[in-house]
C-alpha cells in the first residue's frame, strides 16, 4: 500500500462546514488532485440527522462540483424519494473527495480509491462527522466501509443491519448506488437497496 502524508494539515479544526468547503480545495493529502478537476466537498444541511456518506465522486461530479449528480446520483434520487427520504434534509459526502480515474482515449474510466487514498481522506470525513452530529450515518460500499469502520468489514455480509461506528455513531451499510446501475438484475438490486434505505428510516424513528 502506497503511504501518503495525508490530509490532516489541511483539515481545518475551527470553524464549520464552510471553512471546510473553502479549504478542501488545498488539500495535497494524496496525489488524486493532480490529476482531477476540483475535490468535492460535502453537501446538505449542517445539522442532518442523517449523512449518507459514498465512496469517491464520479466523471460528472468532478466536472461539476458537487455530489452524486451523475447516473448513480440519478439512481440514488429514485431509491431516496421511494424510500420516503427527502435529499434536501440529508448531508451527502464521499469518503475520498477527488475522482480516481484511469483514461481510454478521450473517455474517464472510474478506478477504485486504493487503501493509501481512503486512509489520507479520512480527516475530511472525521471532520464533517465532528460538525454535522449525524443521529445515523448510511455507508454505501466497501470504500465507505472501509474509511469508516475499517477493511475487515464485509457490506455484502452486513447490509441493512444496524452498526456503530468507532465513535458510537449509528450506522447502516448498503451497496453503493453504482452497483444497482450496473446490475443485471436491476428490478431486484434496486429493491433491495430501497429496503436498506427504508430500514435507515426505521433507525432513526
Amino acid at each position: 500500500m502506497t503511504t501518503y502524508a495525508g490530509a490532516e494539515e489541511w483539515v481545518p479544526h475551527d470553524g464549520g462546514m464552510r471553512k471546510v468547503r473553502a479549504t478542501l480545495g488545498n488539500c495535497r493529502g494524496c496525489d488524486l488532485w493532480e490529476d482531477a478537476e476540483q475535490a468535492v466537498p460535502g453537501e446538505g444541511p449542517v445539522r442532518a440527522r442523517m449523512m449518507v456518506v459514498g465512496e469517491t465522486p464520479g466523471d460528472h461530479e468532478d466536472k461539476e462540483g458537487h455530489v452524486f449528480v451523475g447516473p448513480a446520483g440519478r439512481l440514488l434520487d429514485r431509491a431516496l424519494a421511494e424510500a420516503g427520504i427527502d435529499r434536501s434534509e440529508i448531508y451527502l459526502t464521499n469518503a475520498v473527495k477527488h475522482f480516481r480515474f484511469e483514461r481510454d482515449g478521450k473517455r474517464r474510466i472510474h478506478k477504485t480509491p486504493s487503501a493509501g487514498h481512503v486512509t489520507a481522506c479520512h480527516p475530511w470525513l472525521a471532520r464533517e462527522l465532528e460538525i454535522v452530529k449525524p443521529a445515523l450515518v448510511v455507508i454505501m460500499g466497501a470504500v465507505a466501509a472501509r474509511s469508516l469502520i475499517g477493511p475487515s468489514f464485509r457490506v455484502t455480509q452486513h447490509r441493512g443491519e444496524k452498526v456503530e461506528l468507532p465513535d458510537g455513531t449509528a450506522a447502516i451499510a448498503t451497496v453503493h448506488p453504482s452497483a444497482v446501475v450496473r446490475s443485471q438484475d436491476f428490478t431486484r438490486d434496486l429493491g433491495l437497496f430501497v429496503d436498506d434505505l427504508r430500514a435507515a428510516v426505521a433507525l432513526l424513528g
